[in-house]
């Protein structure tokens, strides 16, 4: 490697680009999201979560034919073996839930008789079972932790509102479920993030969809990625009531403490996915009869902006919504998971289409030329 092919560092690989991909992209500079070609605005506003994981996974929209195709492998896949329940019930009741997720993938992945064949069919069927068990672990996987028993998938709900209706153990409020439906849109898939990254990387090395999954769901577990969410609401729930919004973020940024749900290393003038749920939270808090959590997300939004020039990112109204909804905070990221499952197989299927290994340089800033001392002679 001569002196011009090295790429100075960054901190954080900023701005540094680590491949190429027709999965998505992120417009930065005119605050869009696209995926496969598609803006996320039109498949916000008229696609359901069963077409947008088709086009993620293939590569196109679907025809009502194979879109009809694709729900009936959906709903063929959504319960989960047995086999993979006892280990879930054998799990302590302390268990986080992103924990026992990397378990569950894991388990399946030992069950998956194409579990070593990383042809791009045989990890599409993987994709597809996979995207229909994730809802399934989440949120069978959370009633068992809670000493509950897993609720049966049902066979007439779509994918968002099946996931309420398995979480909850009773039929969704329909307007729910389309807010459900929403949300795993928009969180389906966002370009090189560091769980997809981690997925990628892992895939480059020729190990199977399950295990790069499960090394995706351990970086998604972060505050600083997926539990991004979880750490919004817990600031909210700190907030308390509007009255005290505008106070308490001056005082965490008067200490240097950052404010989770703000900001985002590729858009600088918002997050178009905050742009698009913003309305849903004051809708969502319409329906429950309590515009509190609306009231404190203005004011905060508002705030932060004014001192910080930093815009909510989709984690933000995520939170306020999942709560409004009766969703337990520990459920959050997990539902970031579920969603994003089509995006990291995506990822995957495409990095074992064509793959290289992963694996950069990295700049040594230790000693050199230390002189070896016996291990009698160390102070």
């Amino acid at each position: 490697m001569t002196e011009k092919d090295i790429v100075p560092y960054r901190p954080g690989l900023e701005g540094v680009t680590a491949g190429i991909s027709s999965v998505s992209d992120i417009v930065a500079e005119e605050n869009r999201l696209i995926y496969r070609g598609y803006d996320i605005l039109d498949l916000a506003a008229h696609a359901e979560f069963e077409e947008v994981a088709y086009l993620v996974l293939h590569g196109d929209l679907p025809t009502r034919s194979q879109l009809e195709t694709f729900k009936a492998e959906l709903l063929k896949h959504r319960e989960l073996p047995s086999e993979l329940y006892s280990v879930l019930k054998n799990l302590p009741k302390s268990s986080n839930l992103m924990g026992a997720l990397q378990v569950g993938v894991a388990t399946l992945g030992a069950m998956e008789p194409l579990a070593n064949d990383n042809s791009h069919e045989a990890n599409l069927q993987k994709a597809t079972k996979l995207t229909a068990q994730m809802a399934t672990l989440v949120a069978n996987g959370w009633r068992i932790l809670q000493g509950k028993e897993p609720t049966p998938p049902s066979n007439s709900l779509n994918h968002a509102s099946n996931f309420l209706h398995m979480l909850f153990g009773k039929e969704p409020d329909e307007f729910y479920g389309k807010v459900m439906n929403l949300t795993f849109i928009l969180y389906a898939e966002h370009g090189y993030n560091a769980s997809t990254f981690t997925a990628r990387v892992i895939a480059s090395t020729l190990a199977d969809m399950h295990s790069a999954v499960t090394g995706a769901i351990g970086a998604l577990k972060g505050a600083l990625h997926g539990g991004a969410n979880e750490a919004a609401m817990e600031a909210m729930l700190a907030v308390g009531t509007p009255d005290r919004a505008e106070s308490w973020v001056l005082e965490q940024l008067g200490q240097k403490k950052r404010i989770m749900g703000f900001g985002h290393r590729e858009y600088k003038t918002g997050d178009i996915r905050a742009t698009i749920l913003r309305n849903y939270v004051q809708k969502v808090a319409e329906r429950a009869g309590d515009m509190k959590w609306f009231e404190i997300q203005d004011i905060m939004q508002k705030v932060v902006l004014r001192e910080k020039n930093l815009h909510p990112n989709v984690d933000f109204p995520a939170a306020a919504i999942y709560y409004m909804m009766g969703i337990d905070i520990p459920v959050y990221t997990p539902i970031f998971a579920a969603a994003r499952i089509t995006g990291w197989s995506a990822h995957i299927i495409e990095q074992h289409d064509n793959n290289r290994l992963l694996r950069p340089r990295s700049d040594y800033n230790g000693p050199r030329d230390l002189a070896f001392k016996p291990i009698d002679q160390r102070g």
